[in-house]
């Protein structure tokens, strides 16, 4: 037996209730997502979807927010299926989200990274076939 995994189902952010709208308006209103259904759970937060999956669970987990000193623990970064690489961009200027790009060499691939508001690395992944561009083929 082995396992398959396909995508990542969720991930959850643990913070300071204080830090709960900041990332909520973070990951809802730059990144599109939508603040829906969370069960009464012990911890105050917002659960947010793309579309009917609840990607992203925000739980404040913490007393204070985490200081900048910690490092970014053991999560890296998380990488995001996203669509629409020139509506993201100009969402990302238009908010003062200060981002890079990486066109992966060889394949479709074209990555978005920026921080959230508490400095967790977000890659955001785009098909460019699927948007509709031109994909540099390797040489």
């Amino acid at each position: 037996m082995s396992v398959e995994v396909s995508a990542i189902h969720h991930f959850t952010i643990g913070c300071a209730p204080e830090d709960l709208p900041v990332l909520r308006d973070f990951y809802a209103g730059t990144l599109g997502l939508r603040e829906g259904y969370r069960p009464a759970l012990r911890h105050p937060g917002y659960w947010l979807y793309a579309g009917e999956h609840a990607i992203i669970h925000l739980n404040a987990l913490h007393q204070a927010s985490p200081s900048a000193s910690h490092g970014p623990g053991p999560l890296d970064h998380v990488a995001l299926k996203a669509h629409g690489l020139d509506a993201t961009r100009e969402a990302l200027r238009a908010a003062n989200v200060q981002f890079s790009e990486t066109p992966l060499k060889g394949t479709s691939l074209h990555q978005v990274f920026l921080n959230d508001p508490l400095g967790l690395k977000v890659e955001l992944n785009f098909d460019l076939e699927v948007e509709g561009h031109v994909v540099p083929r390797a040489t």
